[in-house]
């Protein structure tokens, strides 16, 4: 199956000039989504993770059930201010400006194995704070998966990590 019939592309969005892939139209197919998520467990299963994290917000989509289908656990890296309870934050510069992200305090333990989540690689930003932010609470981050990569951004410069996307844009 090509997953990329299944991603629909939206011009000007969210801003003129850019090109969103959307996958909600990838959920929405249910073959199309059980195929992503089939092949998203072979190529993360090999780095026997122990527990994987999703970024903010598309990334819980594409974590939590692989990490179901897996039999591994599943934590979420969020904006600053979202997550109940004690949190560990990282801050990191942006293009124009800083974020910051956070996960909660005990989510992590100490040298569990971790394979980051998100939906889409572009420059690579958050998910390079986001694998900064899971080393500072002592996770050993094994690898990231998308199922989107923008591969004329070179996001996967960015990362030290093996990284895996399903479906590659070049432009």
């Amino acid at each position: 199956m090509n997953l990329k019939d299944h991603i629909r592309q939206i011009p000007d969005f969210p801003k003129p000039g850019v090109l969103f892939y959307d996958i909600s139209t990838l959920l929405r197919h249910a073959e199309a989504w059980r195929t992503t998520v089939d092949r998203l467990a072979a190529a993360v299963r090999p780095h026997r993770p122990d527990q994987l994290v999703g970024i903010e917000s598309r990334g819980f989509l594409v974590a939590a059930p692989l990490a179901l289908a897996l039999g591994c656990g599943f934590s979420l890296v969020r904006k600053k201010g979202k997550l109940p309870g004690a949190t560990v934050r990282h801050a990191y510069a942006l293009e124009y400006g800083s974020d910051t992200v956070e996960i909660q305090a005990d989510a992590v333990k100490p040298r569990q194995r971790i394979v980051v989540l998100d939906d889409l690689l572009a420059t690579g930003g958050t998910m390079g704070a986001a694998i900064k932010l899971l080393r500072e609470v002592g996770a050993d981050v094994v690898a990231a998966a998308f199922i989107i990569e923008l591969t004329f951004l070179n996001g996967r410069s960015r990362l030290d990590i093996p990284a895996t996307s399903l479906v590659a844009y070049d432009a």
